[in-house]
C-alpha cells in the first residue's frame, strides 16, 4: 500500500505513519495479527490487537474504494461522458457513498420514464429548460416543435412532461442533491412503527414482545441499534410495519430552490424537481437509509456479540480435575459420561429419572470407581429435577464430596451431531456425545466451545438477523485472539483447537494431530517444523503460542518464541546459569540488566515480555476459578416475589442492560438504567459475560415470560412508577419503548458457561 494511505489510514485512527506503514508490510508478508501484537511490537511501536485489526479493516475498505473508483472512470470513459472536472470529483471521492452518487447518472439503467422520453427525441428539450436560458413560456413555445399527433408524443403537453421526466432523473441523481437530502434526512428524520398482520387481525399486544412498538416514533439520530433490530425483526415477523418520516416541506422546498435558482423555466423546473423528489429521490434515500440504520446496528450486535463471547472463552477453567457430565433428559433419559483429567472419555450410561434407585446406584458408582471432582449438569430439559436428585446422592457420599454444577449447554447438541463430534467418538451414539461436551466445557471452556460454530452458544443480540459475513469474519477474529493470548499444549490440544494457533488453519492442524498420533507427541517445537504444509512462515506464526510441556527445551513449555532462545540463553550464560534454572527464578531475573541485549531486532518490549514470561512461564491469563451458589428455594418464576435479592451470573450483555441467571431457568433483564446508581450508558462498563452480581426482583411478568431485575443500591424497596428511564437515562412517560424480546429459555451463561447451584 502506498505511503498515500499509510498516512491517510494513521491520520484516520490517530496512529503514526511508520507504525501503519510497518503493519501493513508484515501483513503483506504474511503475518497474523496475534503474532504482530505479540511478537513485533519494536516494528509497530505496540499497536494491540484492536488497532492492528482496524488498520487491516481501513486498508481493506480504501483498497476496496480504489478498485470500484477504478472500475467507474473505465465505465464513464467507455461511454465517451469523462471530462476533467468529472474525474477529478470521482478521484476525490472519499467514501463509496460519494462514489456511488458521482457514478448514479452514468450507471445503465432499465426502463424509466426519463429513458422512454429521451428514446422519444425529447432530450433536447429538457435541455433547453436546464441550463437556464429559456424560460417558462419560451420553453412551451418550443415544445411545439417536438409535438407529433400521429405519434408517441401527441402534443406539446406531452413534451413538456417528457422533459420533466428528465429533469425529474437528473435531479435525483445529482450528487450534491443527493447528499443534501440525504444529510438531512438522517438529520432530522423520524423512525415510524405501526402494528400490522399479514392476515388482518391487529396482534395481542399483551403479550406479544413487539407491543413496545405498535404506535412507536423516535429521531433517527436518537434511536439506539437494538430498538432498529427489534424493529426489523417485527417487520419480519409480520407484526409490524416501518417507514421513515422524513422533512418534506423543507427538503421540497430546498430541492425545488437548487434546481430553479438561476435558472429561468421556474415553473416547470419547479414541478419536475418535486416528482423527482416525491417519486425517485425520497424512496430511494429511504432506502439508503433503512439499510444504514441496519449497518450501524449490525455492527453494534455483532460487536456485543464478540465482546460477550470472548469473555465466555476467556472464563476461568476448573482445570485437570475428573468430571461427570449429565445431558438430562425426560423421555430420553439422562446421558452420563466421565471426562479424565486430559477430557478422555472414561465411562458412560443412560439413566432415567422414573428408576430413581437405578439413577442413585449408577452415579453413586460412578463417582466412586472414577473419583469423581466435579458433576456438571446440563441446563435443558429435567435439569433441576436431575440436580435436586443427583444433590441428595451427594449428600449420602463420604468426604470429599464432589461439586454439583450446573453448566450452559447451549449448541451441545448442535456438536453432538458434528463432524467434530463423530471423529472424537465415532463409538458413540449421537445421543451420548453431548454429555462429555458438558463435562469438558466445566474443564476447559476455551479449549471445548471452539468446536460449536459461536452463533449456537447464545451469547449474542439478535446474531440471525446480523450481517452473516460481518458476524463470522467478527467471531472468528475473537476465538482467534482467546486461543492465541491463552496459548495451546500442542500434544492435547484438539485440531478444532489448534486450527485457530496463527498461522496454522484447519488443514495444518489436522496434520498436526496426524503427527502427534502417530509419535505418540512431539517432544520439542522444533519438530513442528516437520509436519506436512507446516512451513518456516507458518511455524514462525504459530511456535510461540504452541506449548510443549516438558520439551526438549526449557522455553518450549513458555510463550518466549523461538528466534529469542538465543537471546535468553545469552542471559542465562552471562549469569552463569543454565537457562533452566533462570525459570521462575526471581532473584536471578531481577540481576539482568534488559539494556544489555537490545539489539537491531530485539528491542526492550520484547525484553521486557520476555523477562515476565520468565518469572511466570506459560501463565494463563484466565481467572481463578470460582463456585458461586443460588438459593435453593427459588427454583421456578412463581417463586419470584417483588423485593427478593438474589445472587445471579450475567449470561449476556445487549446494548439496553444485562441478562442475569438467577436459577429459575428464565434469565431476568437488568435494563442497562438499572445497572448502576448513576448514569450508565454501555453495560459492558458495568459487567460482565460470567460475572457474579447481586440483583433485586422488581418486577415479574408470568404471560411474557419477562423477569425485570435492578442492581441500584436503593432497589430492595420496589416501587411501581408511572415514568421509567430510556436508554439515555431521560425520564420518558408510559408506555415505554424498550422492547427486548424475552430472554432464550436455555441461553444462559456464567463463568465457564456454567449455571451454578
Amino acid at each position: 500500500m502506498s505511503s498515500e494511505l499509510s498516512g491517510r489510514i494513521a491520520a484516520e485512527l490517530g496512529l503514526a505513519p511508520r507504525q501503519v506503514a510497518a503493519a501493513l508490510a508484515l501483513f503483506d508478508e504474511g503475518a497474523t495479527v496475534p503474532f504482530v501484537a505479540r511478537y513485533r511490537k519494536e516494528l509497530t511501536g505496540g499497536l494491540d490487537e484492536v488497532e492492528l485489526r482496524n488498520v487491516l479493516e481501513r486498508a481493506d475498505y480504501l483498497e476496496e474504494l480504489g478498485s470500484r473508483r477504478e472500475a467507474v472512470l473505465k465505465s464513464i470513459d467507455e461511454q465517451g461522458r469523462l471530462d476533467d472536472a468529472l474525474r477529478a470529483r470521482i478521484l476525490a471521492a472519499d467514501t463509496k457513498q460519494a462514489l456511488e452518487d458521482l457514478y448514479l447518472p452514468f450507471k445503465p439503467k432499465r426502463r424509466t420514464r426519463a429513458t422512454i422520453a429521451r428514446g422519444r427525441g425529447l432530450e433536447p428539450l429538457a435541455d433547453l429548460m436546464w441550463v437556464g436560458v429559456a424560460a417558462d413560456a419560451a420553453a412551451e413555445a418550443a415544445a411545439v416543435s417536438f409535438a407529433d399527433p400521429a405519434g408517441e408524443v401527441p402534443d406539446p403537453a406531452a413534451a413538456l412532461q417528457g422533459a420533466r421526466d428528465i429533469i425529474a432523473e437528473r435531479v435525483a441523481e445529482d450528487a450534491d442533491v443527493r447528499k443534501w437530502v440525504r444529510d438531512r434526512t438522517r438529520a432530522a428524520g423520524v423512525i415510524i412503527s405501526k402494528a400490522r398482520s399479514a392476515s388482518g387481525a391487529v396482534p395481542d399486544a399483551a403479550t406479544s414482545k413487539f407491543a413496545d412498538y405498535f404506535e412507536f416514533s423516535q429521531k433517527l439520530t436518537d434511536v439506539p441499534s437494538h430498538r432498529v433490530l427489534a424493529i426489523r425483526r417485527g417487520e419480519a415477523e409480520e407484526e409490524l410495519s416501518w417507514t421513515i418520516e422524513a422533512p418534506v416541506d423543507e427538503l421540497l422546498a430546498g430541492v425545488v430552490r437548487r434546481v430553479t435558482a438561476a435558472r429561468a423555466a421556474v415553473r416547470h423546473l419547479g414541478q419536475a424537481a418535486e416528482d423527482g423528489y416525491r417519486r425517485l429521490l425520497a424512496p430511494s434515500i429511504e432506502v439508503e437509509l433503512r439499510l444504514e440504520l441496519k449497518t450501524v446496528a449490525d455492527e453494534s450486535a455483532i460487536s456485543i456479540f464478540g465482546a460477550n463471547l470472548e469473555q465466555l472463552l476467556l472464563a476461568a477453567p476448573a482445570g485437570e480435575r475428573v468430571v461427570l457430565g449429565l445431558d438430562p433428559g425426560f423421555r430420553t433419559g439422562v446421558k452420563a459420561a466421565v471426562a479424565s483429567r486430559t477430557g478422555a472419555v472414561l465411562d458412560t450410561a443412560t439413566l432415567y429419572l422414573h428408576q430413581e434407585d437405578n439413577f442413585v446406584r449408577t452415579v453413586t458408582q460412578l463417582v466412586r470407581r472414577h473419583g469423581i471432582e466435579l458433576i456438571a449438569i446440563g441446563n435443558g430439559t429435567a435439569s433441576r429435577e436431575t440436580e435436586t436428585l443427583v444433590k441428595r446422592i451427594v449428600r449420602e457420599l463420604d468426604a470429599p464430596r464432589p461439586q454439583v454444577i450446573v453448566v450452559n449447554e447451549s449448541g451441545a447438541s448442535v456438536y453432538s451431531a458434528s463432524d467434530v463430534a463423530r471423529e472424537e467418538f465415532p463409538d458413540l451414539d449421537v445421543s451420548l456425545r453431548g454429555a462429555p461436551s458438558i463435562a469438558r466445557r466445566l474443564q476447559d471452556p476455551l479449549a471445548e466451545l471452539v468446536k460449536i460454530d459461536p452463533k449456537a452458544i447464545g451469547v449474542g443480540q439478535y446474531q440471525h438477523d446480523v450481517n452473516q459475513s460481518r458476524l463470522k469474519r467478527r467471531l472468528d477474529e475473537v476465538v482467534e485472539s482467546c486461543v492465541n493470548r491463552v496459548g495451546v499444549e500442542v500434544n492435547t490440544a484438539s485440531a478444532p483447537l489448534l486450527s485457530y494457533v496463527a498461522g496454522v488453519g484447519p488443514a495444518v492442524a489436522k496434520n498436526i494431530t496426524a503427527l502427534r498420533d502417530e509419535r505418540g507427541g512431539f517432544r520439542s517445537r522444533r519438530e513442528l517444523l516437520e509436519v506436512p504444509r507446516l512451513g518456516a512462515k507458518a511455524f514462525e506464526q504459530a511456535a510461540g503460542f504452541l506449548r510443549v510441556r516438558g520439551g526438549a527445551h526449557p522455553l518450549d513449555s513458555t510463550a518466549v518464541h523461538p528466534e529469542r532462545y538465543a537471546v535468553v540463553e545469552r542471559m542465562a550464560h552471562d549469569l552463569g546459569i543454565g537457562v533452566a534454572e533462570l525459570v521462575r527464578n526471581e532473584a536471578q531475573i531481577d540481576r539482568i540488566e534488559l539494556a544489555r541485549y537490545v539489539t537491531g531486532d530485539v528491542g526492550m518490549p520484547t525484553l521486557l515480555d520476555i523477562a515476565a514470561e520468565l518469572r511466570r512461564p506459560g501463565r494463563d491469563p484466565r481467572d481463578t476459578f470460582e463456585l458461586p451458589a443460588f438459593r435453593d428455594d427459588v427454583t421456578t418464576v412463581n417463586d419470584l416475589q417483588p423485593g427478593m435479592t438474589l445472587e445471579g451470573v450475567v449470561t449476556n450483555l445487549v446494548a439496553f442492560g444485562a441478562f442475569v441467571d438467577i436459577g429459575v431457568h428464565q434469565d431476568g433483564l437488568v435494563h442497562v438504567s438499572q445497572l448502576a446508581d448513576r448514569f450508565v450508558k454501555d453495560p459492558a462498563d458495568i459487567v460482565k459475560v460470567g460475572q457474579k452480581v447481586s440483583v433485586t426482583v422488581m418486577s415479574v411478568d408470568l404471560e411474557r415470560n419477562r423477569i425485570g431485575l435492578s442492581m441500584k443500591s436503593d432497589a430492595a424497596k420496589p416501587t411501581q412508577p408511572s415514568r421509567r428511564q430510556d436508554s439515555t437515562g431521560r425520564q420518558t412517560p408510559q408506555p415505554k419503548p424498550a422492547p427486548p424480546p424475552p430472554a432464550p429459555r436455555k441461553g444462559g451463561v456464567a463463568a465457564n458457561g456454567m449455571r451454578f447451584r
